[in-house]
C-alpha cells in the first residue's frame, strides 16, 4: 500500500507550511502549491491521497478548481480551507461532494479528522474503480450478438420471447445465452442482473 500523499494547495505561504508540518508529523507525505493553476500542471497523481483547498485564490478559486477535477476520473476527495467562509460557499461545496469546509485558523484535531475522512473516502472509490475495470474486462469477453442477447436476458424474457425479438431461433438464444453464462462464470440470471447493474448494463428496451 502506498503512503498517503496531501496535497496543500493556498496561495498563503505561511499557511501551507504550518498545515504542510502538521501533516508529516501525522505521518503523511505532503505537495504544496501556491495555485490551482500549479496543481493542474504537476499532472496525474498516483496512489491514494486528498486535497487540502483554499477557498480564495487568484486566477482560478477553490470552488473552480473542485468543478474541474470533478469531471475527471480519478478526482481525489477535497477539505475546503477558508478565512472567508460563508453559507452559500459551504453549501455548494459540500453539495458537490467535499469532505469537510473548515475555516482559518483551522483546529488541528478537526483538520486530522477531515483527512482520516478524506482517505477513506478515497480508499472506497480506488475499490470500486478497480471493480468497475474488472467488470469491463469480463464483459469484453462476450461477443457483440452475446452481448444483445444477455441485455435481454436481464429483462426477465425468455428464450422464445428473445426470439421472437431478435427474428432469430430459440436455439440460438439459448446457445448464446449459456455462453454468456460460462463466459462471465455466473450460474444464475439472479446472478447476470447483479453484474449487469454493478457494470451500469442497460436492459434491452423491447422493439415490438
Amino acid at each position: 500500500m502506498m503512503q498517503p500523499t496531501i496535497f496543500v494547495i493556498d496561495d498563503d505561504p505561511s499557511v501551507s507550511k504550518g498545515i504542510s508540518r502538521l501533516v508529516r508529523t501525522a505521518g503523511f507525505n505532503v505537495e504544496t502549491f501556491t495555485s490551482a493553476r500549479d496543481f493542474l500542471d504537476f499532472g496525474k497523481t498516483d496512489g491514494p491521497g486528498c486535497i487540502i483547498l483554499d477557498v480564495r485564490m487568484p486566477d482560478m478559486t477553490g470552488p473552480e478548481l473542485q468543478e474541474k477535477l470533478s469531471k475527471t476520473e480519478d478526482s481525489m476527495p477535497i477539505i475546503f480551507l477558508s478565512g472567508h467562509g460563508d453559507v452559500p460557499t459551504t453549501a455548494q461545496a459540500m453539495k458537490k461532494g467535499a469532505v469537510d469546509f473548515l475555516t482559518k485558523p483551522v483546529d488541528r484535531d478537526d483538520l486530522l479528522e477531515a483527512i482520516r475522512l478524506s482517505l477513506d473516502r478515497a480508499s472506497k472509490k480506488c475499490a470500486e474503480r478497480i471493480e468497475n475495470n474488472a467488470l469491463r474486462e469480463y464483459f469484453k469477453r462476450l461477443t457483440p450478438r452475446e452481448h444483445e442477447i444477455m441485455t435481454y436476458v436481464i429483462t426477465g424474457m425468455l428464450n422464445k420471447q428473445i426470439a421472437f425479438e431478435l427474428n432469430i431461433s430459440e436455439e440460438t438464444v439459448k446457445v448464446h445465452r449459456g455462453r454468456v453464462m460460462h463466459k462471465l462464470e455466473i450460474v444464475s440470471v439472479a446472478e447476470l442482473v447483479r453484474l449487469c447493474e454493478k457494470g451500469g448494463i442497460s436492459p434491452a428496451t423491447n422493439r415490438t
